[in-house]
């Protein structure tokens, strides 16, 4: 039993982080045996981990068959709502519970986080670190997992705002922003500077997406 347990979560994380890194993209067709090959793992764990991704709206139903799912304009508006209160709530416990190590780690993702500016991938890898160490920091469980949740419903978008011309070094001066707020201990401040970088990460893709439209 505990190695069927076992084989459940790897089958359900290899799929999850194959989405996330866009090997999948929204609207890939899933099968269970190309999966079981791909990964090493029998067909019974990807099943159960289908139907997990499924249940969390990762994934959804074309006909018979499963596909990696898409947002919608209005979904996708919905998501940041919901992303930037609870990151911003991250961010004002961080302030008040982050150790000085964890606050020493976050100043140092930024600084490393520099020369990646003009790698949109590569930094949007090191934002979605940035981003967890700030929920860790947070010290409270269930705000990590639902902020889990929402990062993981973020890899539906098939494109990353830090991809937009200039986006790049801006985002990476909200970072610096948001961390000297922490490091400060400034909870009200830090809120507001990680609110104030998501309504920007969303107003930038906005822009891309209307961009998109018109070509």
């Amino acid at each position: 039993m505990p190695q069927s347990k076992q084989s459940n979560t790897d089958a359900y994380s290899l799929i999850l982080e194959a989405i996330d890194v866009g090997v999948y993209k929204p609207g890939d067709r899933l099968v269970e045996s190309e999966l079981a090959e791909r990964f090493g793992v029998s067909r019974t764990p990807i099943r159960e981990a289908l139907q997990r991704l499924e249940t969390q709206s990762l994934l959804e139903r074309d006909g018979r068959s499963l596909i990696v799912a898409s947002l919608d304009h209005n979904q996708m508006a919905e998501l940041y709502v919901v992303r930037r209160e609870l990151e911003g709530l991250a961010a004002r416990l961080a302030a008040k519970h982050a150790t000085e190590e964890e606050i020493r780690v976050l100043q140092d993702m930024v600084d490393a986080d520099d020369a990646l500016v003009n790698d949109s991938s590569a930094l949007s890898r090191a934002n979605r670190r940035f981003h967890e160490q700030i929920h860790l920091a947070s010290h409270n469980r269930y705000l990590v997992q639902q902020l889990d949740l929402v990062h993981r419903t973020m890899a539906l978008m098939a494109t990353t705002s830090l991809a937009a011309e200039g986006r790049g070094e801006i985002a990476q001066n909200e970072h610096k922003n948001i961390v000297d707020a922490i490091a400060a201990r400034d909870e009200v401040g830090a809120q507001q500077a990680l609110q104030d970088h998501i309504s920007v990460a969303f107003m930038t893709r906005l822009k891309q997406d209307a961009i998109r439209r018109e070509k």
